[in-house]
């Protein structure tokens, strides 16, 4: 039975995999035949699949671009760098599409003690700070237990200090990897999907705008009530816009 269950199931993924590459491919030949919406319909439905890769967004964003359409190509690229962040062609024409959004955001200029936490946060993700831990706390113990083993003062000394060392990194890893978790946790990036949306003081259609952004602007969300959400600028401005005017990243 359970061998039965393996070969239909491997048949219905082979059968997946074939007719995703088959949309794929008539995807490229409606890109190349200049019929963006069509390549685009052709794209979404492997993504209505569960299907997903870089190339796909990629090519999705590129799609979007090409009919002007700046908010839903900048996601698709953002999307893509998610996936491969290093790439140069998706953050070549990611950039393309940035210079064509209506607002400019002015980052808020960052403290010194910031410049260093993020200097030191991105070089390991809170995965590998906390491994770092993992590694300082197992020496600590092997330097802890030489030193109350050793005769020789001058070896005990040696490891007494190495084990303080030890233990100060441990609990430098374990902050950093509760900080960079954090950051993790806290970023939700999303952008803007709407032409021109008001940004409102409260979540309610009738409450004051606060100001406006355009399609293709990135944001931070930070909070949520219904249908709104709550959300923030690099320059330090916040405010409420309903969901179905932006789109998580």
């Amino acid at each position: 039975m359970k061998q039965l269950l393996y070969i239909t199931f491997l048949l219905f993924s082979t059968f997946g995999m074939a007719q995703n590459e088959a949309l794929f491919n008539q995807g490229k030949d409606n890109y190349k035949a200049e019929k963006y919406s069509e390549a685009i319909t052709n794209w979404k439905q492997i993504l209505d699949s569960g299907s997903h890769s870089a190339e796909l967004y990629f090519n999705l964003g590129n799609a979007y671009y090409k009919l002007n359409q700046i908010g839903p190509s900048i996601y698709y690229y953002e999307k893509a760098l998610q996936l491969t962040p290093n790439d140069k062609e998706i953050k070549v024409n990611l950039a393309f599409a940035e210079n064509a959004r209506v607002d400019v955001i002015e980052p808020l200029p960052k403290t010194i003690f910031s410049k260093w936490y993020n200097s030191i946060a991105s070089i390991f993700t809170y995965e590998g700070w906390a491994i770092i831990a993992v590694v300082f706390s197992m020496l600590f113990v092997g330097f802890f237990i030489l030193y109350y083993f050793n005769i020789s003062e001058g070896k005990k000394r040696l490891f007494f200090t190495s084990s303080i060392v030890s233990i100060l990194l441990m609990i430098g890893g374990i902050s950093m990897a509760y900080l960079t978790f954090g950051d993790v946790q806290n970023n939700k990036p999303a952008i803007v999907f709407a032409e021109s949306i008001e940004i409102k003081t409260a979540p309610k259609m009738n409450s004051a705008a606060a100001f406006t952004l355009h399609e293709g602007t990135q944001v931070q969300v930070i909070d949520s009530d219904g249908d709104w959400l709550r959300i923030s600028l690099a320059d330090g401005k916040d405010g409420w816009i309903p969901k179905s005017d932006l789109k998580l990243l």
